[in-house]
């Protein structure tokens, strides 16, 4: 009987979202029934506010690094450091909480990653944290097949995230080794326009905020895509091209060999991270009594 194959998913909101995962890891270990048993989760991804290395989103994450990697042990998650600024230059690689970072989630039970953008960051991450894996950073915004197939050739990645318009091209997908295959980490629940030109414009935004002095005033990228001031709706998501449905995954994705699936969201709020979890992970009929365990939780601002 050849074995299941597992979806591997890696969520948001490593720092950010650490108070829900503190009360929602437990309902996963404990109720595992309640979820589907062809998915798991691979790791979590975040930063905490105030990175220099910080990409992909502003971080807003307060929570205690040693609090959070202990979290991780505790459930045998990988944590990954969203670290993927794009603007970075000799003299932010001594930047001190970062290194401390590193060097603490070195230490984990469970192999840690880190998400690079820049080359120069993941020299540096090379040759003084190598225990640590390295991740290519959707915000590369790798549209063209021949880009990420160079992606997939550079041993340096144990992962690549190409841009999310990507995950329909099924005929060249199809071609892939299963050694490149299972690289390739989707990115499933994107809200952007699938036409929009200024996705790396809108990155290279974040980079610069991250890198800003407090004395300095970046103005927030003003997205041109279709719908780009109307914020994050998940309903909207799902009408995206290149979204990926749990039917996606098993019916298409997982049969061609393809295991690992990103879903975003740092900076979307624990309440919609509910949504996403409900959707991804858990049975139709106790999705209520997942919402309910949750929601209950008076500890825990969903809004």
């Amino acid at each position: 009987m050849t074995p299941q194959k597992i979806a591997h998913y890696h969520l948001p909101g490593l720092f950010e979202f650490y108070d829900f995962y503190r009360e929602f890891l437990p309902l996963y270990r404990d109720l595992r029934d309640w979820f589907y048993d062809w998915c798991d989760i691979a790791s979590i991804y975040g930063a905490p506010e105030g990175c220099l290395w910080g990409g992909g989103r502003t971080s807003l994450g307060k929570a205690d690094a040693r609090d959070v990697l202990a979290l991780m042990d505790m459930y045998n998650i990988s944590a990954r450091l969203t670290f993927s600024n794009s603007l970075l230059r000799e003299e932010h690689l001594a930047d001190k909480k970062c290194n401390e970072l590193c060097r603490l989630f070195e230490s984990a039970k469970i192999p840690s990653g880190v998400i690079v953008h820049s080359d120069l960051l993941l020299d540096y991450l090379k040759a003084k944290y190598p225990d640590l894996y390295l991740i290519s950073s959707t915000t590369k915004v790798l549209t063209d097949f021949k880009d990420l197939l160079t992606e997939l050739d550079r041993p340096d990645f144990k992962y690549v995230v190409p841009d999310f318009r990507l995950n329909k091209s099924f005929d060249k997908l199809a071609t892939l080794t299963q050694e490149e295959k299972d690289k390739v980490e989707f990115l499933c629940n994107e809200c952007c326009d699938i036409n929009c030109s200024s996705r790396k414009a809108c990155y290279e935004n974040v980079s610069r905020k991250n890198l800003a002095t407090s004395s300095e005033e970046i103005p927030d990228h003003k997205c041109t895509g279709k719908d780009g001031q109307g914020g994050y709706k998940f309903s909207k998501a799902m009408k995206n091209p290149a979204f990926i449905s749990i039917q996606d995954i098993r019916q298409s994705y997982l049969p061609m060999g393809f295991t690992n699936f990103k879903i975003e969201g740092r900076g979307l709020g624990s309440a919609l991270l509910l949504e996403f979890i409900l959707y991804y992970m858990t049975k139709p009929e106790y999705q209520l009594q997942v919402r309910e365990a949750i929601y209950l939780d008076s500890m825990l601002d969903l809004f």
